[in-house]
Protein backbone atom coordinates (compact mmCIF):
# COMPACT_ATOMS: atom_id res chain seq x y z
CA UNK A 1 0.00 0.00 0.00
CA UNK A 2 2.83 2.32 0.56
CA UNK A 3 3.64 2.33 -2.72
CA UNK A 4 0.20 3.23 -4.00
CA UNK A 5 -0.86 6.25 -1.27
CA UNK A 6 0.93 9.37 -2.38
CA UNK A 7 -1.10 11.76 0.13
CA UNK A 8 1.06 15.17 1.26
CA UNK A 9 0.00 15.72 4.30
CA UNK A 10 0.20 12.04 4.91
CA UNK A 11 -3.07 11.25 6.67
CA UNK A 12 -2.81 10.12 10.63
CA UNK A 13 -4.38 6.40 9.70
CA UNK A 14 -4.12 4.35 6.90
CA UNK A 15 -5.27 1.02 6.63
CA UNK A 16 -5.54 -0.95 3.38
CA UNK A 17 -8.80 -3.04 2.57
CA UNK A 18 -9.68 -5.10 -0.18
CA UNK A 19 -10.29 -4.48 -4.03
CA UNK A 20 -10.85 -1.15 -5.42
CA UNK A 21 -13.55 1.49 -6.68
CA UNK A 22 -13.69 2.36 -10.73
CA UNK A 23 -14.67 5.94 -11.23
CA UNK A 24 -16.71 4.98 -14.21
CA UNK A 25 -19.05 7.77 -16.66
CA UNK A 26 -22.11 7.04 -14.06
CA UNK A 27 -20.46 7.19 -11.08
CA UNK A 28 -22.87 9.60 -8.58
CA UNK A 29 -21.59 12.34 -6.10
CA UNK A 30 -24.12 12.51 -3.51
CA UNK A 31 -24.32 14.69 -0.15
CA UNK A 32 -27.34 14.62 2.71
CA UNK A 33 -27.42 18.08 3.66
CA UNK A 34 -27.71 21.31 2.05
CA UNK A 35 -24.89 23.02 3.55
CA UNK A 36 -22.18 20.41 1.86
CA UNK A 37 -23.63 21.63 -1.65
CA UNK A 38 -20.45 24.16 -2.64
CA UNK A 39 -18.23 21.50 -1.48
CA UNK A 40 -19.83 18.74 -3.55
CA UNK A 41 -20.24 20.95 -6.70
CA UNK A 42 -17.09 22.09 -6.36
CA UNK A 43 -15.47 18.12 -6.08
CA UNK A 44 -18.05 16.92 -8.78
CA UNK A 45 -16.61 19.91 -11.28
CA UNK A 46 -13.08 18.65 -10.51
CA UNK A 47 -13.72 15.12 -10.85
CA UNK A 48 -14.96 16.02 -14.20
CA UNK A 49 -12.49 18.11 -15.07
CA UNK A 50 -9.84 15.24 -14.74
CA UNK A 51 -11.97 12.45 -15.75
CA UNK A 52 -13.27 14.31 -19.12
CA UNK A 53 -16.52 12.92 -17.76
CA UNK A 54 -19.43 15.42 -16.43
CA UNK A 55 -20.39 14.38 -13.16
CA UNK A 56 -22.71 16.02 -11.10
CA UNK A 57 -23.50 16.55 -7.26
CA UNK A 58 -27.02 15.89 -5.78
CA UNK A 59 -28.41 15.36 -2.46
CA UNK A 60 -29.89 12.16 -2.38
CA UNK A 61 -30.08 9.46 -0.27
CA UNK A 62 -27.67 6.16 -0.91
CA UNK A 63 -29.33 3.79 -3.79
CA UNK A 64 -27.70 0.51 -2.45
CA UNK A 65 -24.98 -1.92 -3.70
CA UNK A 66 -25.49 -2.13 -7.69
CA UNK A 67 -24.66 1.58 -8.38
CA UNK A 68 -21.21 3.30 -7.71
CA UNK A 69 -21.17 6.09 -5.12
CA UNK A 70 -19.16 8.68 -3.62
CA UNK A 71 -21.27 10.01 -0.78
CA UNK A 72 -19.79 13.03 1.37
CA UNK A 73 -21.26 13.47 4.82
CA UNK A 74 -21.51 15.35 7.88
CA UNK A 75 -21.89 13.91 10.96
CA UNK A 76 -23.01 15.33 14.37
CA UNK A 77 -21.11 12.28 17.25
CA UNK A 78 -17.50 11.82 16.10
CA UNK A 79 -15.53 14.05 18.09
CA UNK A 80 -12.53 12.39 17.34
CA UNK A 81 -12.26 14.33 13.81
CA UNK A 82 -12.69 17.95 15.71
CA UNK A 83 -14.08 20.90 12.79
CA UNK A 84 -11.25 20.02 9.89
CA UNK A 85 -10.89 15.94 10.00
CA UNK A 86 -12.79 13.12 7.82
CA UNK A 87 -12.77 9.82 7.65
CA UNK A 88 -12.43 8.42 4.27
CA UNK A 89 -13.04 4.65 2.94
CA UNK A 90 -12.49 3.37 -0.52
CA UNK A 91 -14.56 0.03 -1.38
CA UNK A 92 -15.41 -1.70 -4.19
CA UNK A 93 -19.11 0.03 -4.66
CA UNK A 94 -19.08 2.67 -2.79
CA UNK A 95 -16.39 6.05 -1.29
CA UNK A 96 -17.38 7.73 1.62
CA UNK A 97 -16.12 10.25 3.48
CA UNK A 98 -17.52 11.81 6.68
CA UNK A 99 -16.54 14.22 8.48
CA UNK A 100 -17.61 17.00 11.05
CA UNK A 101 -18.37 20.05 9.02
CA UNK A 102 -17.62 21.37 5.57
CA UNK A 103 -13.64 22.12 6.22
CA UNK A 104 -13.31 18.19 6.97
CA UNK A 105 -15.74 17.23 3.55
CA UNK A 106 -12.93 19.26 1.63
CA UNK A 107 -9.77 17.66 3.23
CA UNK A 108 -11.80 15.00 2.91
CA UNK A 109 -11.64 14.72 -0.85
CA UNK A 110 -8.33 16.23 -1.43
CA UNK A 111 -7.31 13.19 -0.10
CA UNK A 112 -9.36 11.48 -2.54
CA UNK A 113 -8.17 13.11 -5.17
CA UNK A 114 -4.39 12.51 -4.55
CA UNK A 115 -5.60 8.61 -4.18
CA UNK A 116 -6.55 9.03 -7.85
CA UNK A 117 -3.38 6.80 -9.95
CA UNK A 118 -2.04 8.68 -12.93
CA UNK A 119 -2.59 5.91 -15.39
CA UNK A 120 -6.54 4.86 -14.77
CA UNK A 121 -9.19 5.35 -12.06
CA UNK A 122 -9.33 2.60 -10.05
CA UNK A 123 -8.95 3.74 -6.28
CA UNK A 124 -7.41 1.43 -3.89
CA UNK A 125 -9.21 0.19 -1.46
CA UNK A 126 -8.30 1.89 1.68
CA UNK A 127 -9.64 3.33 5.34
CA UNK A 128 -8.80 6.59 6.61
CA UNK A 129 -8.89 8.44 9.95
CA UNK A 130 -7.20 11.86 9.36
CA UNK A 131 -7.21 15.27 11.20
CA UNK A 132 -5.01 18.22 11.75
CA UNK A 133 -2.01 18.76 14.23
CA UNK A 134 -2.69 21.56 14.67
CA UNK A 135 -5.20 24.75 13.48
CA UNK A 136 -2.80 27.18 11.72
CA UNK A 137 -1.14 25.74 8.51
CA UNK A 138 0.01 29.11 6.90
CA UNK A 139 1.57 30.52 3.87
CA UNK A 140 2.60 34.72 3.83
CA UNK A 141 2.82 36.25 0.66
CA UNK A 142 4.39 39.71 0.23
CA UNK A 143 2.67 41.26 -2.41
CA UNK A 144 4.53 44.89 -1.50
CA UNK A 145 7.89 44.44 -2.74
CA UNK A 146 6.79 42.61 -6.09
CA UNK A 147 2.59 42.84 -7.63
CA UNK A 148 0.93 39.38 -7.58
CA UNK A 149 -2.72 39.33 -9.65
CA UNK A 150 -5.62 38.06 -8.34
CA UNK A 151 -5.50 35.35 -11.04
CA UNK A 152 -1.62 34.50 -9.84
CA UNK A 153 -3.15 34.89 -5.88
CA UNK A 154 -6.15 32.76 -6.92
CA UNK A 155 -3.61 29.62 -8.17
CA UNK A 156 -1.42 29.84 -4.83
CA UNK A 157 -4.58 29.19 -2.83
CA UNK A 158 -5.57 26.47 -5.01
CA UNK A 159 -2.01 24.87 -4.69
CA UNK A 160 -2.42 25.81 -0.45
CA UNK A 161 -5.90 24.20 -0.57
CA UNK A 162 -4.63 20.70 -2.22
CA UNK A 163 -1.97 20.54 0.81
CA UNK A 164 -4.67 21.55 3.38
CA UNK A 165 -3.19 24.86 4.57
CA UNK A 166 -5.33 27.50 5.45
CA UNK A 167 -4.02 30.22 6.40
CA UNK A 168 -3.47 32.84 3.82
CA UNK A 169 -1.10 35.41 5.25
CA UNK A 170 -1.28 38.65 2.51
CA UNK A 171 1.18 41.07 3.04
CA UNK A 172 -0.45 44.46 1.63
CA UNK A 173 1.49 46.78 2.44
CA UNK A 174 5.19 48.27 3.51
CA UNK A 175 7.95 50.15 2.10
CA UNK A 176 8.22 48.87 -1.55
CA UNK A 177 4.17 49.65 -2.01
CA UNK A 178 0.62 50.08 -0.29
CA UNK A 179 -1.29 47.42 -2.66
CA UNK A 180 -5.23 47.76 -0.95
CA UNK A 181 -7.38 50.45 -2.10
CA UNK A 182 -9.12 53.03 0.29
CA UNK A 183 -11.43 54.68 -0.30
CA UNK A 184 -11.20 57.49 2.44
CA UNK A 185 -7.56 57.75 1.56
CA UNK A 186 -6.81 57.45 -2.28
CA UNK A 187 -3.59 58.70 -3.08
CA UNK A 188 -2.38 55.24 -0.84
CA UNK A 189 -2.76 53.59 -4.37
CA UNK A 190 -2.64 56.87 -6.26
CA UNK A 191 0.89 57.33 -5.31
CA UNK A 192 1.89 54.40 -2.70
CA UNK A 193 0.83 51.70 -5.05
CA UNK A 194 4.05 52.75 -7.75
CA UNK A 195 7.06 53.20 -8.24
CA UNK A 196 9.42 54.34 -11.07
CA UNK A 197 11.11 51.08 -11.65
CA UNK A 198 11.37 47.21 -10.83
CA UNK A 199 13.99 48.11 -8.61
CA UNK A 200 15.90 45.81 -6.49
CA UNK A 201 18.61 45.17 -8.93
CA UNK A 202 16.04 42.99 -11.14
CA UNK A 203 15.66 42.61 -14.56
CA UNK A 204 12.44 45.21 -15.59
CA UNK A 205 11.44 42.19 -17.81
CA UNK A 206 10.96 39.56 -15.25
CA UNK A 207 7.44 41.28 -14.42
CA UNK A 208 4.62 42.99 -16.13
CA UNK A 209 3.17 44.60 -13.50
CA UNK A 210 3.34 48.27 -15.32
CA UNK A 211 0.87 50.71 -15.62
CA UNK A 212 0.54 53.12 -19.41
CA UNK A 213 2.98 55.50 -17.98
CA UNK A 214 5.61 52.71 -17.65
CA UNK A 215 5.47 52.95 -13.72
CA UNK A 216 5.97 49.34 -11.57
CA UNK A 217 3.44 48.36 -9.61
CA UNK A 218 -0.52 47.82 -8.86
CA UNK A 219 -2.69 47.11 -6.36
CA UNK A 220 -5.99 45.49 -5.25
CA UNK A 221 -9.20 47.19 -5.57
CA UNK A 222 -11.85 46.60 -2.66
CA UNK A 223 -13.98 44.13 -4.81
CA UNK A 224 -10.97 42.54 -5.85
CA UNK A 225 -9.88 42.18 -2.37
CA UNK A 226 -13.64 40.59 -1.56
CA UNK A 227 -13.42 38.45 -4.45
CA UNK A 228 -10.20 36.56 -3.50
CA UNK A 229 -11.25 36.13 0.27
CA UNK A 230 -14.64 34.69 -1.06
CA UNK A 231 -12.54 32.42 -2.96
CA UNK A 232 -10.19 31.48 -0.65
CA UNK A 233 -13.36 30.85 1.83
CA UNK A 234 -14.80 28.50 -0.55
CA UNK A 235 -11.41 26.36 -0.25
CA UNK A 236 -11.59 26.63 3.35
CA UNK A 237 -8.97 29.08 3.42
CA UNK A 238 -8.55 32.37 5.99
CA UNK A 239 -7.45 35.39 4.49
CA UNK A 240 -5.68 37.31 7.22
CA UNK A 241 -4.40 40.80 5.72
CA UNK A 242 -1.08 42.69 7.12
CA UNK A 243 -1.11 46.35 7.81
CA UNK A 244 2.47 47.55 8.44
CA UNK A 245 2.99 49.69 11.61
CA UNK A 246 4.55 51.49 13.20
CA UNK A 247 7.58 50.87 10.53
CA UNK A 248 7.85 49.67 7.08
CA UNK A 249 5.38 52.78 6.16
CA UNK A 250 7.18 53.95 3.57
CA UNK A 251 4.87 53.64 0.96
CA UNK A 252 1.24 55.57 3.25
CA UNK A 253 4.13 58.34 4.24
CA UNK A 254 4.80 59.09 0.62
CA UNK A 255 1.05 59.50 0.37
CA UNK A 256 0.25 61.39 3.12
CA UNK A 257 3.57 62.59 4.91
CA UNK A 258 1.89 64.94 7.31
CA UNK A 259 1.48 61.46 9.40
CA UNK A 260 5.75 60.78 9.44
CA UNK A 261 7.97 62.94 12.12
CA UNK A 262 9.98 64.94 9.85
CA UNK A 263 6.51 65.86 7.38
CA UNK A 264 8.08 65.58 4.25
CA UNK A 265 7.82 62.49 1.64
CA UNK A 266 9.96 60.07 1.91
CA UNK A 267 11.62 58.26 -1.18
CA UNK A 268 10.11 54.78 -2.22
CA UNK A 269 12.04 52.22 -1.24
CA UNK A 270 12.88 49.85 -4.50
CA UNK A 271 16.48 48.01 -2.50
CA UNK A 272 16.73 45.39 0.09
CA UNK A 273 17.88 46.43 3.66
CA UNK A 274 15.93 48.76 6.43
CA UNK A 275 15.16 51.95 6.59
CA UNK A 276 14.57 55.06 9.02
CA UNK A 277 10.70 56.09 8.04
CA UNK A 278 7.89 55.18 10.79
CA UNK A 279 4.68 56.94 11.54
CA UNK A 280 5.11 59.47 13.94
CA UNK A 281 3.38 57.98 17.38
CA UNK A 282 4.03 61.34 18.87
CA UNK A 283 1.02 62.99 16.42
CA UNK A 284 -2.75 62.08 17.52
CA UNK A 285 -3.80 62.28 14.13
CA UNK A 286 -1.36 59.51 12.94
CA UNK A 287 -4.11 57.18 15.12
CA UNK A 288 -7.09 58.90 13.52
CA UNK A 289 -5.31 57.70 9.94
CA UNK A 290 -4.56 54.34 10.84
CA UNK A 291 -8.14 54.12 12.45
CA UNK A 292 -10.26 54.85 9.10
CA UNK A 293 -7.70 52.17 7.36
CA UNK A 294 -8.51 49.53 9.58
CA UNK A 295 -12.50 50.47 9.81
CA UNK A 296 -12.12 49.62 6.05
CA UNK A 297 -9.45 46.88 6.18
CA UNK A 298 -12.13 44.79 8.56
CA UNK A 299 -15.17 45.31 6.42
CA UNK A 300 -13.22 43.04 3.81
CA UNK A 301 -11.86 40.86 5.62
CA UNK A 302 -13.98 38.61 7.95
CA UNK A 303 -11.32 37.05 9.53
CA UNK A 304 -10.63 37.21 12.85
CA UNK A 305 -7.08 38.62 13.16
CA UNK A 306 -5.31 41.64 12.00
CA UNK A 307 -1.70 41.37 11.46
CA UNK A 308 -0.01 44.34 12.16
CA UNK A 309 3.76 43.89 11.54
CA UNK A 310 5.45 45.66 14.18
CA UNK A 311 8.74 44.15 13.01
CA UNK A 312 12.12 46.38 12.32
CA UNK A 313 10.71 49.92 13.37
CA UNK A 314 13.62 52.25 13.40
CA UNK A 315 13.61 54.53 16.49
CA UNK A 316 15.95 57.09 14.78
CA UNK A 317 12.99 59.35 13.82
CA UNK A 318 11.70 59.26 17.10
CA UNK A 319 14.58 60.01 19.04
CA UNK A 320 14.89 63.43 16.90
CA UNK A 321 10.86 64.08 16.74
CA UNK A 322 10.05 66.71 19.69
CA UNK A 323 6.00 64.87 19.40
CA UNK A 324 7.47 61.53 19.76
CA UNK A 325 9.55 62.44 23.08
CA UNK A 326 6.51 65.01 24.18
CA UNK A 327 4.52 61.49 24.50
CA UNK A 328 7.28 59.81 25.58
CA UNK A 329 7.23 62.26 28.71
CA UNK A 330 3.28 62.73 29.05
CA UNK A 331 2.89 58.69 28.73
CA UNK A 332 5.97 58.07 31.30
CA UNK A 333 7.36 55.88 29.17
CA UNK A 334 11.19 54.76 29.78
CA UNK A 335 12.33 54.86 26.17
CA UNK A 336 11.32 54.40 21.96
CA UNK A 337 10.85 50.85 22.47
CA UNK A 338 8.13 51.51 25.24
CA UNK A 339 7.07 53.93 22.66
CA UNK A 340 6.12 50.85 20.21
CA UNK A 341 4.66 49.08 22.83
CA UNK A 342 2.22 52.13 23.26
CA UNK A 343 1.95 52.45 19.95
CA UNK A 344 1.12 48.58 19.46
CA UNK A 345 -1.33 48.62 22.61
CA UNK A 346 -3.33 51.53 21.18
CA UNK A 347 -4.05 49.78 17.84
CA UNK A 348 -4.91 46.72 19.90
CA UNK A 349 -7.16 48.61 21.78
CA UNK A 350 -8.93 49.75 18.70
CA UNK A 351 -8.67 46.64 16.97
CA UNK A 352 -10.29 44.39 19.67
CA UNK A 353 -13.22 47.33 19.65
CA UNK A 354 -13.86 46.30 16.05
CA UNK A 355 -14.11 43.02 17.34
CA UNK A 356 -10.49 41.73 15.47
CA UNK A 357 -7.26 40.28 17.25
CA UNK A 358 -3.92 41.63 16.94
CA UNK A 359 -1.21 39.38 16.08
CA UNK A 360 2.20 40.73 14.66
CA UNK A 361 5.81 39.61 14.67
CA UNK A 362 7.95 38.54 17.34
CA UNK A 363 9.33 42.57 17.36
CA UNK A 364 5.76 43.24 19.56
CA UNK A 365 7.23 41.60 22.96
CA UNK A 366 9.88 44.72 22.85
CA UNK A 367 8.78 47.58 25.34
CA UNK A 368 5.98 45.15 26.72
CA UNK A 369 3.73 42.75 24.77
CA UNK A 370 -0.14 44.05 24.00
CA UNK A 371 -2.46 42.35 26.32
CA UNK A 372 -4.34 40.29 23.80
CA UNK A 373 -2.23 39.50 21.33
CA UNK A 374 -0.57 36.91 19.42
CA UNK A 375 3.18 36.58 18.14
CA UNK A 376 4.44 35.39 15.42
CA UNK A 377 7.54 34.00 15.97
CA UNK A 378 10.12 34.77 13.07
CA UNK A 379 13.68 35.37 14.99
CA UNK A 380 13.95 32.14 15.54
CA UNK A 381 11.87 30.44 18.77
CA UNK A 382 12.48 32.97 20.87
CA UNK A 383 10.04 35.33 20.52
CA UNK A 384 7.64 32.67 20.65
CA UNK A 385 8.25 30.36 23.88
CA UNK A 386 8.62 33.96 25.46
CA UNK A 387 5.04 34.79 24.44
CA UNK A 388 3.75 31.45 25.15
CA UNK A 389 5.45 31.50 28.68
CA UNK A 390 3.13 34.71 29.05
CA UNK A 391 0.20 33.30 28.33
CA UNK A 392 -0.34 34.39 25.18
CA UNK A 393 -0.91 32.17 21.44
CA UNK A 394 1.85 31.87 19.13
CA UNK A 395 2.67 31.21 15.50
CA UNK A 396 5.95 29.45 14.80
CA UNK A 397 7.51 30.64 11.85
CA UNK A 398 11.50 30.91 12.51
CA UNK A 399 13.96 31.74 9.42
CA UNK A 400 15.84 28.97 10.08
CA UNK A 401 13.13 26.61 8.59
CA UNK A 402 10.29 28.46 7.55
CA UNK A 403 11.73 31.33 5.16
CA UNK A 404 11.03 30.30 1.65
CA UNK A 405 12.71 33.30 0.00
CA UNK A 406 15.88 31.83 1.31
CA UNK A 407 18.07 29.64 -1.49
CA UNK A 408 17.17 25.64 -1.74
CA UNK A 409 21.10 25.11 -2.81
CA UNK A 410 24.68 26.67 -3.12
CA UNK A 411 25.16 26.26 -6.63
CA UNK A 412 24.12 29.76 -6.89
CA UNK A 413 24.33 29.70 -11.03
CA UNK A 414 21.35 26.97 -11.29
CA UNK A 415 19.10 28.24 -8.88
CA UNK A 416 16.88 31.63 -9.26
CA UNK A 417 17.49 34.84 -7.68
CA UNK A 418 17.21 34.60 -3.72
CA UNK A 419 17.82 36.88 -0.60
CA UNK A 420 21.44 36.25 0.60
CA UNK A 421 23.43 33.72 1.18
CA UNK A 422 21.67 31.20 3.53
CA UNK A 423 20.58 28.15 2.30
CA UNK A 424 17.21 26.81 3.38
CA UNK A 425 16.88 23.06 2.27
CA UNK A 426 13.74 21.02 1.43
CA UNK A 427 14.77 18.50 4.37
CA UNK A 428 15.52 21.05 6.76
CA UNK A 429 12.23 22.55 5.98
CA UNK A 430 10.66 19.15 6.49
CA UNK A 431 12.47 18.53 9.88
CA UNK A 432 10.80 21.18 11.61
CA UNK A 433 9.15 20.71 14.95
CA UNK A 434 6.85 23.86 15.60
CA UNK A 435 6.74 22.99 19.71
CA UNK A 436 10.19 24.22 21.43
CA UNK A 437 11.31 21.99 23.89
CA UNK A 438 11.34 24.58 26.62
CA UNK A 439 7.60 24.90 26.39
CA UNK A 440 5.86 22.30 29.32
CA UNK A 441 1.87 21.39 29.64
CA UNK A 442 -0.60 24.22 28.63
CA UNK A 443 2.29 26.50 27.61
CA UNK A 444 2.70 23.69 24.58
CA UNK A 445 -1.46 24.82 23.52
CA UNK A 446 -0.05 27.91 22.90
CA UNK A 447 1.18 26.76 19.83
CA UNK A 448 -1.03 27.22 17.12
CA UNK A 449 0.86 25.90 14.29
CA UNK A 450 3.73 27.02 11.58
CA UNK A 451 4.10 29.31 8.64
CA UNK A 452 6.00 29.53 5.85
CA UNK A 453 6.90 32.97 4.72
CA UNK A 454 7.67 34.09 0.82
CA UNK A 455 9.26 37.83 0.81
CA UNK A 456 9.44 39.17 -2.72
CA UNK A 457 12.55 41.39 -2.77
CA UNK A 458 14.48 39.25 -5.39
CA UNK A 459 11.08 37.57 -6.70
CA UNK A 460 9.42 38.99 -9.39
CA UNK A 461 7.01 36.82 -11.27
CA UNK A 462 4.74 33.86 -10.01
CA UNK A 463 7.04 31.27 -11.52
CA UNK A 464 9.75 32.48 -9.16
CA UNK A 465 7.52 32.76 -6.60
CA UNK A 466 5.93 29.52 -6.73
CA UNK A 467 9.12 27.91 -7.59
CA UNK A 468 10.68 29.42 -3.97
CA UNK A 469 7.47 27.94 -2.37
CA UNK A 470 7.22 24.33 -3.24
CA UNK A 471 8.30 21.60 -2.18
CA UNK A 472 8.64 23.21 0.72
CA UNK A 473 5.80 24.46 1.09
CA UNK A 474 5.00 21.11 0.60
CA UNK A 475 6.70 19.98 3.62
CA UNK A 476 5.98 22.12 5.75
CA UNK A 477 1.76 21.58 5.20
CA UNK A 478 3.21 18.33 6.35
CA UNK A 479 5.16 19.52 9.47
CA UNK A 480 1.39 21.63 10.53
CA UNK A 481 -1.31 18.52 9.55
CA UNK A 482 0.86 15.27 10.77
CA UNK A 483 1.85 13.87 13.85
CA UNK A 484 5.63 14.02 13.99
CA UNK A 485 5.61 10.10 14.88
CA UNK A 486 4.44 9.39 11.07
CA UNK A 487 6.58 11.75 9.33
CA UNK A 488 9.21 10.01 7.10
CA UNK A 489 11.60 12.18 4.75
CA UNK A 490 12.56 9.49 2.39
CA UNK A 491 9.28 8.38 2.24
CA UNK A 492 7.94 12.18 1.94
CA UNK A 493 10.11 12.15 -1.43
CA UNK A 494 8.74 9.30 -2.90
CA UNK A 495 4.90 10.99 -2.18
CA UNK A 496 6.18 14.50 -3.67
CA UNK A 497 7.26 12.90 -6.79
CA UNK A 498 3.33 12.16 -7.24
CA UNK A 499 2.60 15.79 -5.79
CA UNK A 500 4.94 17.26 -8.40
CA UNK A 501 2.63 15.55 -11.10
CA UNK A 502 -0.19 17.69 -9.40
CA UNK A 503 1.26 20.91 -9.50
CA UNK A 504 2.39 20.53 -13.23
CA UNK A 505 -1.26 19.79 -13.96
CA UNK A 506 -2.58 23.13 -11.61
CA UNK A 507 0.49 24.95 -13.65
CA UNK A 508 1.72 25.94 -10.66
CA UNK A 509 6.01 25.77 -10.94
CA UNK A 510 7.99 23.83 -7.97
CA UNK A 511 11.66 22.87 -7.84
CA UNK A 512 11.95 19.54 -9.64
CA UNK A 513 13.18 16.55 -6.40
CA UNK A 514 15.74 16.11 -9.53
CA UNK A 515 17.25 18.53 -8.67
CA UNK A 516 19.17 17.72 -5.65
CA UNK A 517 19.92 14.06 -7.14
CA UNK A 518 21.49 15.61 -9.84
CA UNK A 519 23.99 17.32 -8.00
Amino acid sequence: MSSILSIIPIPQEVTPTDGSFHLIHDTRVIFNQPQVAQVAQQFAARLSELAGVRYEAAQAASTGKDTREIVLTIVDTDSQLGPEGYRLEVSPQRVTIDAAGEAGLFYGIQTFLQLLPVDSYAIPGVKILDYPRFPWRGAMLDVSRHFFTVDEIKRFLDAMAFHKLNIFHWHLTDDGGWRIQMKKYPRLTEIGAWRDGIGFDLDPASSAAYDSRGRYGGYYTQDEIRDVVAYAKARHITVIPEIELPGHATAALLSYPEYSCAGAPPKMQSFAGLVKEAYCPGNDETFRFLQDVLDEVVTLFPASYIHIGGDECSKERWKECPKCQARIQSEKLKDEFELQSYFIKRIECYLNGLGKKLIGWDEILEGGLAPNATVLSWRGTTGGVAAAKAGHDVVMSPTSHCYLDFRQAQDVASEPKAIGNTVLTLETTYAYEPIPDELIGDERDRVLGAQGNVWTEFIANPRHMEYMSFPRLSALAEVAWSQPQRKDYADFRRRMQRMETWLAGMNVSYRPLATDRAR
